[in-house]
């Protein structure tokens, strides 16, 4: 053996035996970690059920909150347990030394690997033990009791559109997250907001973000102008069970699309993107989700309506492709291989509910299955009459049309949904910095709504107060949702181009080589990087990029609209 075959497998016998094998400190963080992530993952399992299979009753319900919550105090316990941070110390310096006997004969790309690894786990696990034990017990118990009284409020001030009584709880739950978030944050120089931002989607400051949505904005208002005003607009009618050409509603009583139609069809479709059913579920609840209780055992969750039948395949759609992510994620249960950030995994369910379910070559593949499944007898034993009549080209048109006058967030189209977050996020942002009053939120909104989107908000409950996320406090969450439409047209631009022969694939119903793509660039990495921006720059070549998401609407709907 030469004495590079030895130096060789000197370092490959290290690299072999872990720094888990190497740190008795590392070892026993691992497994305190770890009892944290099954704890919580236990949670979620009665959260799972608690939105799908429990019963409804309130002393159900009441039962299941004490269940939680003792889970919640023992995961919280072990979480902050002083001996983490013992533990971290120690395992830093044992990393080093580690990594110095594992590179004394040489760098290789398998040593390099494992201390990186090692090195960002510990990170994450020392910016995370910090932020949650630099929290006095008592801000705890604040924020849980403004979530709950802040959240009732809300309801009732919905209910009632009454935004004036959810004024003085809302003011809370933004004093209370900036006590939080400067506790939390160890720069004076970094905003309050970027810090809260920081919770949501890391490493993405609000002044980048405010140079994102600019860019989008300025683009975007003067584009739905023209599409507002083209006489070209797609018929509506094949969502609509028994409607004439352009009529968004079923005659009374005609029927509808069956549900049990929806959920086969929606099966079928998710499951030849890639979403596994053996290692989940697929369920409906009042709200889509998607809960990962680990890569073996992902499910999701879609509603449906006999009234229209695209929600709900968009919504399976959507879900499934978090899920395809959440599958996809490393298995070594630590925050090493979870989903990088919200806007990251917003991407993923919008590249595959957007870029692929709304496309031409989709509706190629899957117009056929749709008119099997709607042709044939309802619940009611009727056919839904005149579906077998639409071709794939005349539903691609329909699922992509434009809902000019709509007030609410969840229900918009791609086109409008980018505006609709760009208003709660100015919003938010201003509050945060002092620049708007709490009580002013109602008028900025309408004043926004109107120069954003065109629509005159007729009320509050159907503006400012349609969103539960300011009364749970999460305050820098809106973001993320535009965020990651941007990045999920970049990826499918970068993916176009490795994949020439994309189209035809879609159209095939080939999904494999798309999956397989997003897992090298996306899925595989968990928390590797430390940013979406670092992520998109290592594994595509360049940070986020606005010019790919506003081409891509502006292409898209410039056709459907026949608007240059």
């Amino acid at each position: 053996m030469t004495s590079a075959t030895a130096s060789t497998s000197a370092a490959s016998t290290l690299v072999s035996s872990t720094l888990e094998e190497h740190s008795p400190s590392y070892k026993l963080l691992l497994e305190k970690l770890r009892t944290v992530t099954h704890l919580e993952r236990a949670s979620a399992v009665l959260n799972y059920d608690r939105q799908v299979f429990m019963p409804q009753a309130d002393e159900s319900s009441a039962q299941r909150g004490k269940q939680l919550a003792v889970l919640a105090t023992i995961s919280h316990e072990k979480a902050t347990d002083p001996e983490i941070g013992s533990l971290l110390e120690k395992s830093a310096k044992d990393l080093e030394e580690w990594s110095s006997l594992l590179l004394k004969d040489g760098e290789s790309e398998e040593a390099n690997a494992a201390i990186e690894s090692a090195r960002r786990l510990l990170e994450l696990e020392t910016k995370s033990y910090k932020k949650t034990t630099c929290l006095p017990s008592s801000i705890a118990a604040r924020k849980a009791q403004l979530q709950s009284s802040a959240y009732s409020s809300w309801v009732k001030a919905r209910e009632n559109d009454d935004f004036a009584s959810f004024a003085p709880s809302l003011q809370q739950c933004f004093d209370l997250a900036k006590e939080i978030a400067a506790l939390q944050r160890t720069d004076e120089n970094i905003s309050l907001y970027s810090q809260m931002l920081d919770e949501f989607e890391m490493g993405m400051a609000a002044s980048r973000i405010d140079e994102l949505f600019g860019q989008v904005q300025e683009a975007l208002v003067p584009l739905l102008g023209k599409v507002k005003s083209s006489p070209h607009k797609p018929d509506l009618s094949p969502l609509f069970p028994n409607a004439e050409c352009g009529q968004e509603t079923a005659e009374e009583g005609k029927g509808g699309f069956p549900i049990n139609a929806q959920k086969e069809l929606s099966r079928t479709l998710v499951t030849s993107l890639g979403y596994d059913p053996c290692h989940g579920r697929i369920d409906t609840s009042v709200h889509p989700f998607t809960m990962s209780f680990s890569p073996m055992d992902v499910r999701i969750t879609s509603r449906f309506t006999t009234s229209e039948w695209l929600q709900g395949l968009m919504g399976t759609i959507h879900e499934g492709g978090h899920a395809m992510y959440e599958q996809s994620l490393g298995d070594s249960d630590t925050s090493l291989d979870t989903a990088l950030s919200m806007g990251v995994h917003e991407s993923q369910s919008l590249f595959w509910e957007r870029h692929i379910g709304k496309g031409k070559g989709f509706w190629k593949f899957a117009g056929g299955m749709a008119r099997d499944a709607f042709a044939n007898a309802n619940n009611n034993g009727e056919a839904v009459e005149g579906f077998e009549k639409y071709t794939d080209e005349d539903l691609y048109k329909a699922v992509n049309g434009v809902k000019f006058d709509n007030l609410i967030r969840v229900d918009a189209d791609e086109l409008t949904y980018p505006l609709h977050v760009i208003l709660r996020y100015n919003i938010e942002r201003d509050v945060v910095e002092g620049t708007l009053k709490v009580e002013d939120i109602p008028r900025r909104w309408k004043d926004d709504m109107k120069s954003l989107l065109d629509v005159d908000v007729p009320n509050d409950t159907k503006g400012a107060l349609q969103d539960i996320h300011w009364s749970m406090m999460a305050i820098g969450y809106f973001p993320t949702y535009l965020l990651g439409a941007m990045m999920a047209a970049q990826l499918y631009h970068y993916c176009q181009l490795e994949i020439p022969d994309l189209e035809e694939r879609i159209e095939r119903g080939e999904f494999t080589a798309v999956k397989e793509w997003l897992r090298r660039k996306v899925h595989m990495h968990g928390k590797r990087y430390k940013s979406l921006d670092e992520l998109l720059e290592g594994e595509v070549g360049e940070k986020l990029n606005a010019e790919y998401f506003i081409r891509y609407l502006q292409d898209k709907y410039g056709e459907l609209y026949q608007v240059a």
